[in-house]
C-alpha cells in the first residue's frame, strides 16, 4: 500500500478482533475470515493490534503471524490498512515497528511507554526515533483513557512544534472547548474519536473512528459514516439510539461487573454476529461468556435495527 497522508485517514476504521482458541492459541483460520469479512464490507481501513487485538498479550511471533496475514490480504485487495506496534516497552514496540515496515501498511499505530507515566522530553525522544524509523510510514498516537499520560491539545500542539510530525491519533474526545482546541492547534493531524460519539465529533471536526461501532457491525458502521456527509440530522439520532444502547447495556459490564474494554468490544462482535470471532479474551484476562450475546442481541434489533 502506499502510505496514507493526515488528509487521507478518515472514516470507519474497523479493529482487527483476535479470535483465540479454546487451548489459549490463536486461531489464524477465524482470523483470516474475519479480514475477509471486512474487506467485503468495504470499510475505510483495518487496524491490527489495537487493544481488542490484544497486542499486549502476543509473542513476537504472534504478532508476525497476525500482521502479515493482515497485510497480504490487504495489500491484494487494495484495502487501507495500519499495523500496531504498540506495546509497553519501547524497545519492544521499535523492534516490532521496524518489522512492520515490510508489510507495506498505510500508517503504523503505536502507545507511549506505559511502565512509567513519561515527562515531555521523554515522549519527545520516543516519538523522534519512532519517526526516523518509520520514514514515509505516518504514525497514529493511541492515547486511550487508561493510559499513564493523558494528552491535550496542547500537548499535541507541542509534540509537532518540537519535530514529530505525527499524521493522526486516536483519542477519547471531549467537549466543544476540547474539538476547537484539538483542530485548531493541530490543522495536520487526523482526529480519532470513539465511535459512538463519531457523529458529534464529525459535526465538530474529528475525521474519523477506529470504532467500537464497528465492532458490533462493520457494515452498519460505514453506512452511518457515510450518511454523515449528506444527513446529519438522521446520523445524530442514531447515535442517540447508539449510545443509550452502550450505556444501558455495554458499559455496565465494565462499571459494575470488572470486565474490561476489549471484552465487550468482543462481545459486540458476538451480538452482531458478522464474524466468527468469540467472545474468549487470552490468559489471564476474563471473557464474558458467548450465550450472554443471544440475549443482548434481541435487545440489540428492537433498539438498532439498521445494524441487523
Amino acid at each position: 500500500m502506499i502510505p496514507l497522508s493526515h488528509d487521507a485517514i478518515r472514516g470507519n476504521w474497523a479493529t482487527l478482533l483476535l479470535p483465540v482458541n479454546a487451548d489459549d492459541g490463536i486461531s489464524y483460520e477465524r482470523l483470516g475470515a474475519e479480514i475477509d469479512t471486512l474487506i467485503a464490507m468495504g470499510v475505510d481501513g483495518i487496524y491490527s493490534n489495537g487493544t481488542a487485538g490484544e497486542f499486549y498479550n502476543q509473542t513476537e511471533d504472534e504478532y508476525d503471524a497476525v500482521n502479515s496475514l493482515l497485510a497480504e490480504k490487504c495489500n491484494a485487495a487494495g484495502m487501507p490498512f495500519q499495523v500496531g506496534c504498540s506495546h509497553m516497552s519501547p524497545q519492544i514496540s521499535l523492534e516490532r515497528l521496524r518489522r512492520a515496515l515490510a508489510w507495506k501498511p498505510s500508517a503504523i499505530q503505536l502507545i507511549l511507554p506505559d511502565w512509567f507515566p513519561p515527562k515531555d522530553a521523554e515522549i519527545i525522544a520516543f516519538l523522534k526515533r519512532m519517526q526516523d524509523e518509520a520514514g514515509m510510514v505516518g504514525l497514529v498516537l493511541y492515547n486511550p483513557p487508561h493510559a499513564k499520560r493523558r494528552l491535550s491539545p496542547a500537548d499535541f500542539a507541542a509534540i509537532r512544534e518540537a519535530g514529530v510530525t505525527l499524521a493522526g491519533c486516536k483519542v477519547p474526545g471531549g467537549d466543544e472547548n476540547w474539538y476547537r482546541d484539538m483542530t485548531t492547534l493541530n490543522p495536520q493531524l487526523s482526529v480519532f474519536i470513539p465511535g459512538h460519539h463519531l457523529a458529534t465529533g464529525v459535526s465538530r471536526g474529528a475525521h474519523g473512528a477506529y470504532s467500537n461501532v464497528a465492532c458490533l457491525n462493520p457494515l452498519a458502521a460505514q453506512r452511518w459514516y457515510d450518511g454523515m456527509a449528506t444527513d446529519m440530522p438522521t446520523a445524530l439520532e442514531l447515535e442517540a439510539r447508539i449510545q443509550r444502547f452502550m450505556n444501558e447495556r455495554i458499559v455496565p459490564y465494565i462499571t459494575e461487573q470488572g470486565y474490561s474494554n476489549q471484552a465487550v468490544d468482543k462481545l459486540l462482535a458476538a451480538i452482531g454476529g458478522w464474524a466468527d470471532v468469540g467472545t474468549r479474551l487470552r490468559w489471564p484476562y476474563r471473557w464474558i461468556p458467548a450465550e450472554v450475546a443471544e440475549g443482548e442481541r434481541e435487545i440489540a434489533k428492537s433498539l438498532l435495527p439498521e445494524f441487523f
